[in-house]
This record gives structure tokens, sequence and C-alpha cells, in this order.
């Protein structure tokens, strides 16, 4: 009796998903008996529609962010991704040829990225600041601040043209780099590179290697987050993404146990993470309380996670001596 009621705080304090798990069924359960539409299929829908590009984004950040980077710069692949993929197709390739070229261009752009702050040494919150406002300029530029429609067809019922396409999309993408990180050399070696960069290097990883390679997988998700939202809502949008989008998926990486100062994080914890944050904007929607109150949370949410994973290092190193 006494080895469970020792196990499931164990179980919390060593696994974030388990406590930010908690946390999202506690708020389904609040925001469903104070508004009873919560649980409605109109509902659901908008909260996937809410966390899909939060989740997707999310898993290339959590994949930098273990291996000590970030990408600032990767909510304005989202917005320019949809444009390049328009072009291609004004030049005449079909629909999904569109699409591989505007994903290839948005592996490329983290390619740029990864380049300049690894082999000149720049930092990469300056390197991505700077991409950021240089990406969104492009994407201003070549669409001349307008929006546009997005091409119709079974690609894009496939990809965002489904009322839950979206969703399905970031979940089978967010267990696939569950596994990616958890049980292969790529995922170990990111882990390595960010907890002991040293040691890495002494192992024989291939440190510049891992954190490009990351930039570009970051980069790439971003545009096919971006591709996918331009199904859904039928337009391709200048403005669309942007910080807000990218600040949302590191506010889920972190929410779901992902360290800031690099070497640990879970794909898993990311996706519940951007899942409560699409619940409470949701609640706090149909509630009618002030969007202004939703950034007030978010940010406290970070602090206290942060506050939290600092401590819960500190548990673990003690527990382990």
């Amino acid at each position: 009796m006494n080895k469970t009621k020792a196990t499931l705080p164990t179980l919390l304090l060593r696994k974030p998903e388990a406590s930010i798990l908690l946390a999202g069924i506690v708020l389904v359960i609040v925001f469903q008996i104070l508004t009873p539409n919560f649980f409605t299929d109109a509902n659901l829908q908008t909260v996937s529609q809410f966390f899909a590009p939060w989740t997707l984004i999310a898993c290339g950040e959590i994949m930098l962010l273990i291996a000590g980077e970030v990408d600032l710069s990767v909510g304005q692949v989202f917005a320019l991704a949809p444009f390049i993929m328009h072009f291609a197709m004004l030049a005449g390739l079909p629909v999904i040829l569109g699409v591989i070229v505007a994903l290839l261009v948005s592996a490329l752009l983290g390619l740029f990225i990864g380049v300049i702050t690894v082999r000149f040494g720049v930092p990469s919150f300056i390197t991505t600041l700077g991409a950021m406002l240089l990406f969104n300029g492009l994407t201003l530029t070549i669409s001349g601040g307008f929006p546009i429609d997005t091409p119709a067809g079974a690609t894009g019922f496939v990809l965002g043209g489904w009322d839950y396409s979206e969703i399905l999309w970031a979940v089978v993408i967010a267990l696939g780099m569950h596994v990616m990180l958890r049980h292969t050399r790529w995922g170990l070696h990111t882990v390595a590179v960010g907890g002991n960069p040293t040691g890495a290097a002494e192992a024989g990883i291939h440190i510049r290697r891992i954190k490009i390679g990351n930039f570009m997988l970051c980069s790439l998700l971003g545009g096919f987050a971006g591709i996918l939202n331009a199904f859904h809502v039928t337009s391709i949008d200048p403005n669309a993404g942007g910080a807000n989008v990218m600040f949302l998926a590191i506010a889920s990486a972190v929410i779901g146990g992902t360290s800031l100062m690099g070497g640990s994080g879970t794909i898993l914890g990311g996706l519940i993470g951007a899942a409560v944050l699409g619940i409470l904007q949701d609640g706090f929607t149909l509630l009618g309380i002030n969007a202004f109150t939703f950034d007030i949370i978010t940010g406290a949410a970070i602090l206290i996670t942060m506050i939290s994973n600092v401590q819960f290092a500190a548990w673990r190193r003690r527990s382990r001596t």
C-alpha cells in the first residue's frame, strides 16, 4: 500500500507529461461543468484547430531546445511556405509537387539558419531573430500583402480540408518524433549534444550536423503546419503565423516539460502542452473571458514550469546520489 502511494508522486516528478496531462484532464472537467457546449463536435473541431499548428511547430522546437538552440523564425516560415506552394503551382506544377517544393524550400531556410548559427558561431537567438524579420519581409513582398485562395481538390482535403485532418497529422507526426527522440541514434545524439557538448564531441558525435539537421527539421515542420492551415482555412494569408504561433509552440514545449537549458525534453509533453493551451483558449472564449487573460495565464504557466523544471532537476540529482 505504501509502495503504491510512493509511486504516484515519483511518477509525477519524473514524468513531466504526467503532471501536464493531469492538469489537462482537470481543465476539461472544469470547462465541461461551466459550459455544456465544450464537448460538442463543433467545439472539439475548434479546439483541435487551435493547437494543431502549435503542436507541429513545437515538435521541431523541442528537438532544437534539447540540442541547446531555439528558432524564432519558424512562425514566418509558417506564413511563407504556402506562398511558395502557390507560385510553384503557377509555374505549372500539380498541387502535390507544389507542396513538396514548399517543404524543400522550408528545409533549405532551416539549413541557411543552421549554417549561420553553427559555422559562424552566431547565437541562434540572434540568427533566427534576424531571419524572422527577413522571412516576414520576403512573404509580404512576394504576396503584395494580400491573401489569396488556396487550391481545392483531393490533396487539399487530405492535408487540411477535413475538419480533423490538421490534428490527425499533428498527432501522427508527434508520435513518430517521440519514437525518433527516444529510440533512434539521432534522438539520443540530440540529447547528448544539448546535455554535454564536450562529452558528445569526445564520443565522436557530429555536433554541427545534429544542430543543423534539427534547424532544418524545425523549419520543415513550420512550413508543413502553414500549408495544412492554408488548406483548412482555404486562404493563404501573409499575416498568418508569425511570432504568436512561434511563441505558443515554445510555450507548449516548455509547459510540456522541455528544458530551455538543453539536454532534456519530451515530444509527448509538447503535444499535451499544446492541447492544454488550446483547451484554455477555447474555454476562455466560451466563457466570454477577455483574451488578454489567456496571455497572463500562459506567461505564468511558463514561469511556474521553468521553476518546477529546475527544482525537479535538482531533486533527480539528489535522488541519484
